[in-house]
């Protein structure tokens, strides 16, 4: 255990600007993970004016909220009231572990037990419901972040550092879609700079939560699972800081994913728009919304592992690519669905994409990729398995004139497909790129199904059969990046 540090020993600070660090939920995610990360505050503390740190839920707990909610409302009350006991004594354990020897222990432990009571309140109300809502999940899933927003605050101070742990609720100003919600930016710099800034100016490191927000009523609300890299990008741009940094536990943006490919390697430096494009197309590292709030003042942005803090990492910028032409990364996407609508009667008929899409609209379905034949004959879009029956019959209702005139043939969709995504700069003014990469997928002998390229600079997506995902990448990292760079 760190023995308690003086605050007053502390030499002044060596360099200026704000430096805004998250910790996801496997750095901080035990207590050999909250020490380590706890460590690396220290070593930063003295090398930034100002430091925010922003932290996740404790790895599983999200999931494990989520499951409970889902029990009350399945009615199952043994579930809930055992997965809330395990959180609970999980929180306890890691408080002992990290902090038996502060006096402020035992104030600590009962902020968290009041916490645990306000969940056990919100699931029974929901078991008596049988429904749990949006909003309710919203208001469920922050505990996990505001109680680690407290533990880590509390293990600072013990460290020797001033430090207060705030909620995003007084910070973060969001619409009411709630599980996905926006920031409402100018609202949010405002309550940062009243909120946030004077803990700075007392030279406070503050312990924000990740993941959370609140709308203006000040209705809890979340931004989307791995939310807590947006929470650092929107503070980073209301701070204007100098660089913004994710810890994880990989070594930064790889060029594949290294579950499924070994050979993958890290990218030391990478554009927005590349790194945009392996989030969208799969890419686990960032929240796909964290580059939105930090391009225009075009703030750096790190991915570091904590656990190999010694090891560069990327950094991620504005600046494109000077290879372009080269594809950096290849990723992948599943659960996916490739719905078509075709017949030769489509021909020349004004508006049938048009209205194709706004029948998808009206069902909230996420479209990832489009294809359309030249000859209008035939339209196919990607979108999750989940959302296919819904779409085909909106489709059909939106159509059925056309379907029973036999201008269309048919609404289909074959499922188990994948969006297999390659990543670089300038792709579509480069020749050749494309024929290295249907050249790797033709020597495997896979099937390409759709093709989309030319709406990004930045990426070439093909839809292939879920079977053959992990060989197209293996090929495409080893003949397209590897062999080819």
């Amino acid at each position: 255990m760190a023995k308690q540090r003086s605050i007053k020993s502390r030499p002044p600070k060596q360099t200026g600007g704000t430096l805004v660090m998250k910790f996801g939920g496997t750095s901080v995610g035990s207590v050999e993970a909250l020490s380590l990360a706890a460590e690396i505050v220290l070593t930063q503390e003295n090398e930034w004016e100002r430091v925010v740190v922003v932290v996740s839920a404790m790895s599983g707990v999200t999931n494990d909220l989520i499951a409970c909610a889902h029990a009350a409302a399945d009615g199952d009350e043994e579930a809930y009231q055992r997965i809330l006991s395990e959180l609970h004594s999980h929180h306890r354990e890691t408080v002992d572990n990290l902090l038996s020897q502060d006096p402020q222990r035992g104030e600590l432990l009962a902020t968290l037990d009041g916490y645990f009571a306000e969940i056990t309140s919100y699931c029974s109300s929901i078991y008596t419901m049988s429904e749990v809502t949006n909003r309710g999940m919203d208001a469920i899933t922050s505990f996990g972040e505001r109680m680690n927003a407290r533990v880590f605050s509390a293990l600072l101070r013990w460290k020797g550092i001033n430090s207060q742990a705030i909620d995003a609720t007084e910070l973060i100003v969001t619409d009411a879609k709630y599980q996905d919600a926006s920031p409402k930016m100018r609202a949010t710099c405002a309550r940062i700079t009243e909120n946030l800034v004077p803990i700075l100016d007392d030279k406070i490191i503050p312990v924000v939560t990740g993941f959370m927000g609140a709308t203006e009523d000040g209705i809890i609300t979340t931004l989307g699972r791995g939310g807590s890299d947006y929470t650092a990008s929107i503070l980073g741009d209301c701070l204007d800081a100098s660089e913004v940094w994710t810890l994880t536990d990989v070594d930064g943006v790889m060029t594949a994913d290294p579950r499924s490919v070994k050979e993958a390697r890290v990218i030391p430096e990478i554009s927005f728009y590349e790194v945009s494009e392996m989030a969208y197309f799969g890419a686990k590292v960032l929240h796909p919304k964290t580059f939105r709030p930090i391009i225009e003042r075009d703030i750096p942005l790190w991915v570091k592992n904590t656990f190999n803090f010694s090891n560069p990492g990327t950094r991620i910028t504005s600046k494109k690519n000077r290879i372009t032409g080269k594809i950096s990364a290849v990723t992948s996407i599943s659960g996916l669905s490739l719905v078509t609508v075709e017949g030769r009667g489509m021909l020349g008929v004004p508006g049938i994409a048009a209205r194709t899409f706004s029948a998808v609209a009206k069902e909230g379905a996420s479209v990832l990729m489009i294809s359309q034949a030249s000859s209008e004959q035939s339209i196919c879009f990607v979108i999750p398995s989940g959302a296919v029956p819904k779409v085909t019959q909106s489709i059909e209702q939106e159509m059925a004139l056309e379907l029973s005139r036999g201008d269309i043939d048919r609404v289909w969709a074959q499922d188990d497909v994948v969006i297999v995504t390659a990543i670089g700069a300038g792709l579509r003014k480069t020749p050749g790129v494309s024929a290295r990469l249907f050249g790797a997928l033709g020597e495997a002998e896979i099937n390409v199904i759709a093709i989309a390229q030319g709406s990004s600079e930045y990426s070439i997506s093909i839809v292939i059969a879920a079977d053959d995902v992990d060989h197209a990448v293996q090929k495409i990292h080893k003949e397209v990046i590897i062999n080819g760079s």
